[in-house]
């Protein structure tokens, strides 16, 4: 059954104040107890099209805390928790980097018992791979399924019209609205003749072939949004 993951914001409770958003926003931390969460893996099943949080998100900070984190995420570092319950009982993933740098990054993703999932390799475009981001994705005891960011057509197309798009930028700071378009950012995973995984421009990850491990999934999910230009909003990169 195929279906989509994608990393949703955690609604906000005004009355009760549970999820309060500030300045930055996000919720905030009550005083002595773990922060709230701010996001969620959703998943939303097809055709019956319900949708249900199958993960909460955390980031696993080193011993330097969030500004340590920060800085390591700059090289392309990540770490985080996919909870399975919003009370922290349950891992249903973690996602730990390997190697981080040059543009290149390596990511293995564990299961709750620790048991290695399946690894992600992001190669930054222009890093020596290729002109578009490259993402590998080896899913243990499956076909390792790779996948490049865009099209090439559509990437020809966004950088002929950047002229446009830099004037349209400058409007909109001008304005204080408007929105410029952002480079092409689907993603076509293949393994073989077999396309088992697709990013799609609305921030989904869908699944196509029944033997992908929803868990590698889920945190494709969060991992490919944690690199969201700066056009977009990265879901682990907020400062508190």
């Amino acid at each position: 059954m195929a279906g989509a993951l994608k990393v949703m914001p955690v609604p906000t409770d005004r009355k009760s104040g549970k999820g309060r958003k500030g300045a930055k926003g996000g919720a905030e931390a009550v005083p002595g107890a773990p922060a709230p969460f701010t996001h969620t893996v959703t998943a939303e099943e097809w055709p019956e099209g319900e949708s249900r949080v199958v993960a909460h998100l955390e980031r696993e900070l080193p011993p330097g805390g969030i500004p340590a984190y920060l800085e390591a995420r700059k090289t392309g570092a990540r770490s985080f928790v996919l909870w399975a319950d919003p009370e922290r009982r349950s891992r249903l993933a973690t996602l730990v980097t390997v190697s981080a740098g040059d543009g290149v990054s390596a990511y293995q993703v564990h299961g709750g018992q620790g048991e290695i999932i399946g690894t992600v390799l992001r190669e930054k475009a222009l890093s020596g791979t290729g002109m578009r981001t490259r993402w590998t994705v080896a899913q243990t005891g499956a076909p390792e399924a790779v996948g490049s960011k865009g099209r090439i057509f559509w990437w020809y197309l966004w950088w002929l019209l950047f002229p446009l798009w830099v004037a349209i930028a400058a409007g909109s700071l001008v304005s204080g609205g408007g929105d410029v378009p952002r480079g092409p950012r689907r993603v076509i995973w293949r393994a073989g003749g077999e396309v088992p995984l697709e990013y799609r421009s609305d921030d989904e990850v869908v699944v196509h072939a029944p033997w992908v491990d929803q868990r590698l999934a889920a945190a494709l999910a969060a991992l490919v949004r944690s690199f969201d230009s700066w056009l977009g909003t990265p879901w682990d990169d907020k400062r508190q």
